[in-house]
């Protein structure tokens, strides 16, 4: 599985970071965790405000940050 944290880098976006590491170990899911701060690809990601959260290529969640359980249930 593959996670992207999408954002410059801001206090949120490090927090998602965390949480999104967090649930990950809490699943024991095999993922490559990924902050992808390249303002560019953010842009070709879609994302009209950050943080985001992408997972398998698939935005699941973006303009905030999810609590744990939250980004439990886009892992499964």
């Amino acid at each position: 599985m593959k996670i992207e944290i999408l954002g410059t880098g801001c206090k949120k976006c490090k927090e998602l970071y965390e949480r999104t590491l967090e649930a990950v170990k809490i699943e024991g899911i095999d993922a490559e965790v990924i902050k992808e701060e390249d303002i560019v690809k953010i842009i070709e990601a879609g994302l009209m405000s950050t943080p985001g959260l992408r997972v398998d290529g698939k935005v699941v969640s973006y303009g905030k940050v999810p609590k744990v359980d939250e980004i439990r249930k886009y892992l499964k």
